[in-house]
């Protein structure tokens, strides 16, 4: 009886995280690095709008209180009003133009390509569709006032050429992809089982769309909708071109109006001497604008963490 001879064992291969470390550390390492900058430009952000919004109230002629309430905002005039309401007012309500538009028509939107578009067809319109948010604001603030005025107006005779219901509404066009892409997103992420047992009980597919999918994608169409919130508050030339441009306390849509962005692209052209109160008066509003935005944001990540679902 011979002895069994032992074969030289083939040594393992090497793990491929062994190799791949140093590549993964140096992907840790720019990724940290871009997180790091980011938060380095926010922080400097704020720092600008915090110190030059202090210079702005320690004016002798600006106080608070006429800040936060006065119904006037001429700082660029005689005699000066720095009340901010006329510039927030114009800013809500042209915002919650953009969002009766938007949440309703990017909600619809929504629902068909993930529960009843073909594949070949979601896969064709929803591109086109995001196309919408790549067109320059200033082209769409030209085509508010050279279209969709004239076009409102052959309707209400007595509509100014220039007011917020036409700034909102041609504003809710383009942040209907905001709307419409990222709520798909998180309705396709409702996973299957949920449809088919909706489908098991007897329902059909809108009963399914409505009653099962929408409520289990609702933290993220709760987010989609916050962006489009901010987008819209923040939203600049559109509102510069075709809402009027002039501080009026109002929220009546159809009259003219102007908002923060607005105001402060018409004070950032150069005219005013540096450190002038109408000079400074454009941070204290871009700091009103990023603390509406903040809220906005606030609000959202509530209601993200009060309907979120895992599945």
């Amino acid at each position: 009886m011979s002895a069994a001879v032992a074969r030289p064992v083939d040594p393992l291969p090497l793990p491929a995280t062994v190799g791949a470390r140093p590549v993964e550390r140096l992907l840790e390492v720019g990724l940290l690095l871009a997180a790091v900058f980011s938060i380095f430009v926010t922080a400097g952000i704020v720092y600008v709008l915090v110190y030059d919004s202090i210079l702005f109230f320690r004016q002798p002629q600006v106080t608070v209180r006429e800040f936060l309430t006065g119904r006037e905002w001429t700082p660029l005039f005689e005699p000066q009003q720095f009340g901010i309401m006329p510039l927030v007012s114009g800013t809500l309500v042209t915002t919650a133009v953009a969002l009766v538009v938007a949440m309703p028509v990017g909600t619809i939107i929504a629902i068909w390509l993930s529960e009843f578009a073909p594949h070949r067809v979601r896969e064709s319109v929803k591109p086109v569709l995001e196309l919408l948010s790549a067109v320059p604001t200033v082209v769409y603030g030209y085509f508010a006032i050279s279209f969709v005025g004239p076009g409102l107006q052959s309707i209400f005779p007595g509509l100014p050429a220039f007011n917020m219901l036409i700034a909102g509404l041609v504003m809710g066009v383009m942040i209907v992809p905001y709307v419409s892409s990222l709520s798909e997103d998180a309705m396709r992420a409702v996973p299957m089982i949920l449809r088919e047992g909706s489908y098991a009980m007897g329902a059909n597919r809108l009963t399914t769309a409505l009653r099962v999918v929408f409520p289990a994608a609702i933290s993220g169409i709760a987010a989609a909708y916050t962006l489009a919130m901010s987008r819209a508050v923040g939203e600049t030339m559109i509102v510069a071109i075709a809402a009027g441009g002039k501080p009026n306390l109002t929220i009546d849509p159809t009259e003219a109006a102007a908002t923060i962005t607005a105001y402060i692209v018409q004070v950032s052209q150069g005219d005013l001497p540096h450190r002038s109160v109408g000079y400074e008066s454009i941070f204290a509003a871009g700091l009103t604008l990023f603390v509406m935005t903040l809220g906005f944001n606030l609000l959202g990540a509530f209601l993200r963490r009060r309907f979120r679902q895992v599945y």
